[in-house]
Parts: structure tokens; C-alpha cells; sequence
């Protein structure tokens, strides 16, 4: 089994506003994904709605199964940090720096999805210390398009306003905050026909909660994801005349049954200075490169991908190019899992311990993302 490498600049993730943008006529854009046209145009990502399981559960989204539009990979890894930063971007992963759920930056350890300090018990707000804009330094796709003149709207959840997250990789729209489908769909509605070209971003959750706690298929599941069906048909009809709907996704979602915890085996911690990633892909920072890889490939055997930071960079994991800033926050090891295998902190991690979804790999459960089209 090889490992699924992102298609960036071809069809990824970051790809999917830059291609929208370009036929916004904003500078330096180009349509990659065959998807411009609009001058009014609504992403919408829903967490967790993976390619494969919205063909698995098309009964349950008659209309999203109803649209025209293919699968693309959602970049590495294939979690909601790194995503929601590849598509505000428009950059891969080596460029736009956030490389995981978490990772090493100089002297911290970033939970990047909350930017607080990872590992501890507390709440450890590390905005004032790994300040977003300087973590991720590149000008947004957002941003570009409001230089060139396009009405770029945030329709989000109300707690996601000046977050670290939303800081660094969605800079350059004009916030509305919401409580709910009611608010989402009507100020989707009120963004739409503010100006002539524009540009909003909704972000829906709850999918991805429902499959990291009951699993993905399980009736809670499938009734948010009919409730994502409605939602989706909702804001397509109310589109202005010539708008669009774009619906895509940050991750698939793998069940992860075959558990190893690296809190509780000597065998893992031996020679691990810190540990960042999450279940399904974990950054492996160390003091013994070499006997570390020695000792983890024994462990796991097939059941993951073990590459030396050279290796999963030179692999093109994270992209074509990978930023000289960004290059320290691989670990000295990437570890990706396969099949059903989830490297788990019960200790450190212990709500994620128990999840019964995990996504953040290289197999096509977790990279294959739809990009699905409602004119």
C-alpha cells in the first residue's frame, strides 16, 4: 500500500479558492480545478465529509449526491489545521507552516486548531507568544482578493473570531459570526448580494464531532449528515441570480480500532523528546533519530508509513516546496498510520483517546475530498 501524496497545484484543497478567484479576475490566479464562472460564490466546508463516505451515505444527502463534481486531496496532514490554512492560503502545507493539530515551534509545542500550549492540563493561550501572523506569514487568498476589490465574507461560528486559527490562515474577509443553521444560511443570503464579485466562506462542524465521538455511519452520524444535506440545499436556494455553491470538505474519516498508546510503552517513548501530531500521524521530534526509527518501525511492522523528515519532504508529503521556517516544525520522524491504527496519548490526549473516527493520513479514506458545484 502506498501512501496517497497530495495532488498540490493540481487538486488539492488549496487549490479550490485560487481557482474560484481566477474567475473573480483577481491577479496571479488561475483556475486549476476547472470551477470559476461565478462572480458570487459561496464555499462551503464541512468538516469531516469525506469523498468516500458521501458516496458510502448518498441516501442520506440526496441533494449534495445530486451535484456534479469529483474528489481531490485534501493535503498532509489531512486535518482541520492544516486544511482550513491550505484553503485560506491557497498554499500547501511546506508553505503555509501550520503543519499539523500540533507541532514544535522553537521553544512550544502548538495545538494549532485551539493555539494554546499542547501537552498540558490548563489553558495556555499562546496568541501573545506564537503570534498567528507571524507563524503563518504568507499573504491569504482572502486577502488577495479584497486588494482586488472582492467582497470576501466570513460566515463562521462565533467563537472562531480572532482565533489564532482564524488569524493565520483566513486574514483578509469581514467576520459574521453565527449561532446556527438558522444564521448560517441566512447571513450566507445577505453576503451574497452585498456586492457585485464575492467571495464567502461558511465553516459547518458538528459531522466531524458525530465521527470522532460515534463513528461515521452510526445514526447520530447520519442524521447530521441529512441535517448537512438540508443545509447545503437551503443556501443553494437562496443564491442571487448567476451565484454559485461550492461544497467541499477539510478530511475523510477512518474508524481506528487498532490502538497503541505511546503514554503507556517504554518501548516508543525511548529516545522522544516530544511527540506532536495527533493519532493518525504523528511528529516525531528526538534526541536518536536512527534508533527511534529502529524502534517504532519494529513496533508498528506495516501498519504505518515511517519517514525521516528528508524523506516525507522529499516525498512531496507536504507539498512541492517546503519554507525554510517550516522545515523545523517536521518532526525529525513523520509516523502516518495505515488501515485502522491510531497512536494514542491517554494521558496527554485523553479525550481523543477514546474517539472511535480519527482522520489525519495518507490513505485515500482520508485525502479524497469532494468539490461538488449548486449554480
Amino acid at each position: 500500500m502506498d501512501p496517497l501524496v497530495p495532488r498540490y497545484g493540481g487538486g488539492s484543497l488549496a487549490d479550490v479558492v485560487p481557482s474560484l478567484l481566477a474567475g473573480l479576475g483577481v491577479p496571479g490566479m488561475v483556475d486549476v480545478l476547472g470551477i470559476s464562472g461565478s462572480s458570487r460564490v459561496c464555499v462551503l466546508l464541512v468538516d469531516g465529509l469525506g469523498w468516500r463516505l458521501l458516496r458510502e451515505y448518498s441516501s442520506d444527502a440526496p441533494f449534495l449526491a445530486s451535484l456534479v463534481g469529483s474528489p481531490i486531496t485534501a493535503g498532509f496532514p489531512s486535518t482541520t489545521a492544516s486544511s482550513l490554512a491550505a484553503l485560506g492560503t491557497g498554499l500547501p502545507t511546506g508553505e503555509h507552516g501550520l503543519v499539523g493539530y500540533s507541532f514544535e515551534d522553537g521553544a512550544e509545542v502548538l495545538n494549532a486548531l485551539r493555539w494554546t500550549r499542547y501537552g498540558v492540563p490548563e489553558h495556555v493561550d499562546l496568541r501573545s507568544v506564537l503570534v498567528p501572523e507571524e507563524v503563518q506569514p504568507r499573504r491569504t487568498a482572502f486577502e488577495a482578493a479584497s486588494d482586488a476589490g472582492v467582497a470576501v465574507r466570513l460566515v463562521l461560528p462565533r467563537e472562531q473570531k480572532d482565533s489564532g486559527l482564524s488569524r493565520a490562515a483566513l486574514r483578509g474577509g469581514r467576520f459574521q459570526a453565527v449561532l446556527g443553521f438558522g444564521d448560517l444560511v441566512a447571513r450566507v443570503a445577505e453576503a451574497m448580494r452585498s456586492e457585485d464579485r464575492v467571495l464567502c466562506y461558511a465553516y459547518h462542524g458538528d459531522l466531524d464531532a458525530l465521527g470522532h465521538v460515534y463513528g461515521t455511519g452510526s445514526d447520530p452520524w447520519r442524521w447530521q449528515l441529512r441535517f448537512v444535506d438540508r443545509l447545503a440545499a437551503a443556501l443553494a436556494d437562496g443564491l442571487p441570480h448567476g451565484g454559485a455553491l461550492v461544497v467541499t470538505a477539510d478530511h475523510g474519516m477512518v474508524p481506528a480500532d487498532d490502538r497503541v498508546d505511546f503514554d503507556t510503552d517504554a518501548g516508543l517513548q525511548d529516545g522522544v523528546r516530544v511527540l506532536g501530531g495527533e493519532p493518525r500521524i504523528r511528529h516525531v521530534y528526538t534526541s536518536d533519530a536512527d534508533g527511534v526509527r529502529g524502534r517504532w518501525t519494529e513496533r508498528l511492522g506495516d501498519r504505518a508509513w515511517v519517514a525521516s523528515r528528508a524523506e516525507a519532504v522529499a516525498a512531496g508529503w507536504f507539498g512541492p516546496r517546503v519554507a525554510d521556517y517550516v522545515l523545523p516544525r517536521i518532526g525529525d520522524l513523520v509516523v502516518a498510520a495505515k488501515g485502522s491504527l491510531a497512536l494514542v496519548r491517554s494521558t496527554v490526549e485523553p479525550n481523543a483517546t477514546t474517539f472511535v473516527g480519527h482522520h489525519g493520513s495518507l490513505t485515500e479514506e482520508e485525502q479524497h475530498i469532494p468539490v461538488l458545484v449548486a449554480t
